[in-house]
């Protein structure tokens, strides 16, 4: 196998970010996030990050155009040539087809899609009790890392808040576009033997083992 092609797939809430951030380490893969992507953007107050915003703030998927352009060319920087993790893309099966074309035309296959699957209970627990300093933007969680003193930073002494995208009813509905939009894509890649499934619901160390386990099977089954 001279390249891991990967795509994360999950709801939010799932741990991708975490994992892939593990996996980029493990094999020198480009990590290509287009929720990274796209907040910078809408911070940075370009053209597609307004045009992003609304269906962000929304919790609504962004539409493929703008996600496959950005997909496109960021598959073709040097850094991504020996292999990447997808993480927030493809969405869709039109995504996923998009993709599919776009490595076709580089000599390119994916080499796995690893589902890392929390249930919808969890999600919304672990997005909705997240909170972030309004100065600096330090991240803390009312139960999995409180801090010192509720509502306030113990980095620099500003408030607390809750992110408009991690309010329940924001959550509520990107679980209803995840499962209305994006889980097709589970039988998807089932179909074309991609497919693996992971539990996010244990620790994260066993979480990552468990992906490298898969990633060392798929290199045997390449070589037999």
């Amino acid at each position: 196998m001279s390249e891991l092609d990967l795509i994360l797939f999950g709801p939010p809430g799932a741990g991708k970010g975490t994992q892939a951030d593990r996996l980029r380490d493990d094999f020198q893969l480009a990590f290509i996030s287009t929720g990274d992507m796209l907040r910078a953007n809408v911070k940075q107050g370009t053209q597609l990050g307004l045009e992003a915003k609304k269906y962000m703030d929304a919790g609504e998927l962004v539409p493929d155009a703008l996600i496959v352009a950005m997909a496109v060319e960021r598959l073709q920087e040097e850094d991504a040539r020996d292999g990447f993790i997808l993480d927030g893309f493809p969405r869709t099966i039109e995504q996923a087809k998009a993709l599919e074309k776009q490595l076709h035309d580089l000599g390119r296959r994916v080499t796995a899609a690893l589902l890392i699957d929390v249930p919808d209970v969890e999600v919304i627990r672990r997005l909705s009790g997240r909170r972030v300093c309004v100065k600096e933007g330090h991240n803390y969680h009312i139960d999995f890392d409180p801090p010192r003193r509720e509502g306030v930073c113990d980095q620099d002494g500003s408030q607390l808040v809750q992110r408009d995208d991690d309010k329940p009813e924001v959550i509520e509905n990107r679980l209803r576009v995840y499962h209305e939009n994006t889980e097709p894509l589970i039988e998807y890649y089932d179909d074309h033997g991609l497919m693996r499934r992971i539990d996010g619901t244990r620790p994260a160390d066993d979480v990552h083992d468990h992906i490298r386990a898969v990633i060392a099977t798929l290199r045997l089954e390449e070589n037999v």
